[in-house]
């Protein structure tokens, strides 16, 4: 006798019915991860969230320390330049106390117009006084015969033109010098 069974007909089959178990347990784990999966997403949105948050906290704190910050820099400037303005004041040449007038000794002096010259070339003479600028740069302020500041100027400068520059005693050497070799 023969049987005539198909496949999937009978559910008396064993193979059948492990195939059919398998679906029902494949489905409910396809459930299951789908659940899992949706709580992981829900946590990973929570963190992201937590993360953004103390990045806002953080950036917030650094924008505050850096205005306290500039903040103590202006305060230092400010205060550099109170002292440096301090420091002009007390470096100001004093007004000398007008002495009586003397009569000089008769003395027969020699070269008379010379001296004189020298003296009022040595009196007039500007004067530099060295200060620094905000950013350290070495400065000279030069002065007037009064002590009133005449010119401000950045030290390489002025001693580039005051190289560039010959005394009388030099110019003189070498016109000596110059003479010789004729």
């Amino acid at each position: 006798m023969q049987i005539a069974q198909t496949w999937g007909d009978s559910p008396s089959n064993p193979l059948e019915t492990a195939v059919e178990k398998a679906q029902e347990f494949g489905q409910a784990a396809v459930e299951k991860a789908g659940t899992a999966i949706a709580s992981a997403a829900q946590a990973a949105s929570e963190v992201r969230k937590a993360v953004v948050k103390r990045a806002v906290a953080v950036k917030k704190a650094a924008g505050k320390r850096v205005s306290a910050a500039k903040k103590a820099a202006k305060k230092a400037v400010a205060g550099a330049r109170k002292a440096a303005k301090k420091a002009l004041k007390k470096a100001a040449p004093k007004k000398a106390a007008k002495k009586p007038a003397r009569k000089p000794a008769k003395k027969p002096a020699k070269k008379p117009a010379k001296k004189a010259a020298k003296k009022s070339v040595a009196k007039k003479k500007a004067r530099r006084t060295i200060l620094y600028s905000s950013k350290g740069k070495k400065l000279y302020a030069v002065r007037d015969a009064k002590g009133h500041f005449k010119d401000i100027q950045s030290y390489q400068r002025a001693h580039s033109m005051d190289m560039k520059r010959k005394s009388g005693a030099e110019k003189a050497a070498a016109k000596k010098k110059a003479a010789r070799r004729k």
